[in-house]
C-alpha cells in the first residue's frame, strides 16, 4: 500500500485499541475516521466529534520520527466543554480555550519511549503545540500554532 498512512491507538481509559490505515489513494478512508474519532471520543461523558485530520496526519508522522511499531497512548483526546471546565476546576494546568475541545489536541505516551525522546521528536515536527508533563507522563500535542511548554 504505497502512500498509505496509518495510526495506531490504544485509549487507556476504555481499553480500546485500533489499528488502521485512515488515507490511501490519495484520500482519507471514511470508516476509518469514524474509528478514529470513536476511540478519541471523551471517554467521561461519551460525546464524540471529528478528530481534526492535520492530528491525525502529526501522528502518522510522529510515529516515523519514533520508529517504533507501539500504539499511541490515548490520555486525553476530544474533550467537551463540559468535561473541559471540570478540570480546569481542578488543575490550573488546563486551558479555558483548550484544543482539546476542537478535536485538534491528544496528550499521549508510547510505550518503550520516554517522555523526553517523545516530545523533542514532536518539536522537530514543527506541527503546533508541544506541552511536556513529565509528572503526570505524558507529552500534549496540537495542531494550533508551533509552540511549546
Amino acid at each position: 500500500m504505497k502512500g498509505a498512512r496509518s495510526v495506531n491507538l490504544y485509549n487507556l481509559h476504555t481499553g480500546e485499541k485500533l489499528k488502521a490505515v485512515y488515507w490511501e489513494n490519495g484520500k482519507y478512508v471514511r470508516d476509518a475516521m469514524r474509528e478514529i474519532d470513536k476511540i478519541m471520543r471523551d471517554h467521561r461523558t461519551g460525546k464524540v466529534k471529528p478528530i481534526d485530520k492535520d492530528l491525525i496526519d502529526l501522528l502518522h508522522r510522529l510515529n516515523g520520527r519514533l520508529e517504533t511499531s507501539e500504539p499511541f497512548e490515548i490520555i486525553s483526546g476530544y474533550r467537551s466543554p463540559v468535561t473541559n471546565a471540570a478540570l480546569r476546576r481542578r488543575s490550573s494546568g488546563v486551558a479555558r480555550n483548550s484544543y482539546h475541545m476542537r478535536a485538534m489536541a491528544m496528550d499521549l505516551n508510547v510505550p518503550g519511549r520516554d517522555l523526553p525522546k517523545i516530545r523533542k521528536a514532536a518539536m522537530s515536527l514543527r506541527s503546533g503545540g508541544v506541552g511536556y508533563y513529565p509528572s503526570s507522563d505524558f507529552v500534549h500535542v496540537d495542531v494550533g500554532p508551533v509552540r511549546d511548554w
